[in-house]
Formats: structure tokens, sequence, C-alpha cells
């Protein structure tokens, strides 16, 4: 990690970018990504969280379009490891979207929404992750 006066920059994983960066990511920024699919966005913020789980940071990865397991053999693909990067899975399903769905006062949608971001900040209060990915805020807009 290189500093700049006193603030610790972080690693993106990817040494080419952190040049770009001049050092990395300034800490507790918000960052977002935006390009079409296949263009390496969660690619992207796997390489994040594996930096900072190899200095010791917690790191959680939350899932709204593919399942952990799909993340996982994606990783592997390429050669990485992602112990010590949490997986949250939150994949909603079509009948929890279809406008019939089990809820009478509150279009599904609402009511999916609160529920995963509930999931989310539940998890994080659990876990306190010094870095987190949503993957991916489309699939929440879905909601």
């Amino acid at each position: 990690m290189k500093t700049t006066s006193d603030t610790r920059l972080l690693s993106t994983g990817i040494p080419g970018l952190d040049d770009i960066l001049h050092g990395g990511l300034s800490p507790r920024g918000l960052y977002a990504l935006e390009g079409d699919s296949g263009a390496g966005k969660t690619t992207l913020g796997l390489q994040f969280l594996m930096a900072g789980a190899a200095i010791g940071e917690r790191g959680l990865f939350v899932t709204l379009s593919e399942s952990a397991s799909d993340l996982r053999t994606m990783a592997a693909s390429h050669g990485w490891n992602l112990d010590g990067v949490e997986t949250l899975e939150l994949i909603a399903s079509e009948d929890n979207l279809a406008p019939d769905a089990r809820y009478t006062m509150f279009h599904p949608s609402e009511v999916e929404l609160s529920e995963t971001t509930r999931a989310i900040l539940a998890l994080a209060e659990k876990l306190k992750p010094a870095r987190l990915v949503l993957d991916s805020v489309g699939e929440l807009r879905l909601l």
C-alpha cells in the first residue's frame, strides 16, 4: 500500500490500475463501476476483496445476480482463492418478483428491496467488513 500524507490507499488488486490511481482507492470511499455485461466489474470487485484479504482485511461480496458457487468457479478458473472473502447471495427468484407474489398491500418489489437491504445490513453489522462489494446495483433497481 502506498500512502499519501496520512491516508493509506487501498489496493484494487490490479497493479496497473493502482498505478493509474496513484496508489489505489481512498478508504471510506464509495465507488461505482459501470460497464456492459462481461466488462470485468465482478472480476475487479473480487480482486479488490482478495487484495484486502491478503493483508488481513475482512471483505464481503454481496451478489444479487450470480450464485456464490458460480463466483467461486469463476475465481478458480483464474487460479484465485477466495478464502477470507465472505459471500452473501441474494438472488430474487422469478416467483418473488411476479406481480401476484405473496404480498397484498405492497408491491412485491417494495418488500423484496426492504428484505434485501435488511439482509445486507445485518450481515455487514455482524462481519464489520473493511471492504464491501455490491454486485450489482442494477439488480437492486430491478427490485
